[in-house]
């Protein structure tokens, strides 16, 4: 229980290694990173989170991102981590700059994987249900209207946030443009891989040389 709702996650890696959060995007869960964890529990605690909404986790009904985000607080805080770094993919990227900009103490670093931008995201179809399974379709719903109309003050808080942090562009594939947003992260580096949205998908390898290299400097 965190944050007052069960979240479920898969855990690899010494307990006794610095903790590492792998957060995923909107509709999948702690399985898109499948031949990630392992290659990150090398050296880290590895947790891969089920985000609220999604996989095992509960379906509260409430997916404002700011309480997204301190369900990843409360997370650290129930497994006794009083910082980590956190990677984050698309909607769970969104989660991670959010967790960073509201508690920036409890933050190691950040990855954020070609996330969602705090501008509006415009040109987007209707939201349509289906018969798709293992998500709440209020998440949909919720978090597509925060997509299309964000808070002003989500993109100044960008500004707020210390820990070394990393963006990484899916590029002229990608429906996301992050220069913005990294330019507002204060030191962060900005890496385009040409991959699409999916970057740890499509382009496995670079995308963990880029992080390593990273999380190495």
């Amino acid at each position: 229980m965190a944050n007052g709702i069960k979240l479920t996650y898969r855990e690899e890696g010494s307990p006794g290694a610095p903790p590492l959060v792998l957060l995923h995007g909107r509709t999948a869960d702690h399985n898109d990173w499948n031949g990630i964890t392992q290659h990150f529990a090398a050296r880290y605690h590895v947790h891969a989170l089920d985000l609220r909404g999604h996989g095992a986790s509960d379906f509260p009904g409430d997916y404002r991102f700011s309480v997204m985000a301190q369900d990843v607080i409360a997370f650290l805080d129930a497994l006794g981590h009083d910082r980590a770094t956190l990677i984050g993919h698309s909607l769970g990227g969104l989660v991670a700059y959010h967790a960073a900009m509201a508690h920036p103490g409890r933050i190691e670093r950040l990855v954020l994987e070609d996330p969602v931008p705090p501008y509006p995201v415009t040109g987007r179809p209707p939201l349509m249900e289906d018969d798709s399974t293992g998500f709440d379709w209020r998440m949909m719903h919720e978090t597509e209207r925060q997509f299309i109309d964000p808070d002003p003050a989500w993109a100044d808080a960008l500004g707020g946030i210390t820990a070394p942090t990393l963006v990484l562009s899916g590029g002229p594939r990608s429906q996301f443009t992050l220069d913005e947003t990294a330019a507002r992260i204060p030191g962060a580096e900005f890496v385009t891989i040409d991959a699409g949205h999916l970057i740890h998908m499509s382009a496995r390898a670079e995308f963990l040389r880029v992080v390593d290299a990273f999380l190495d400097a």
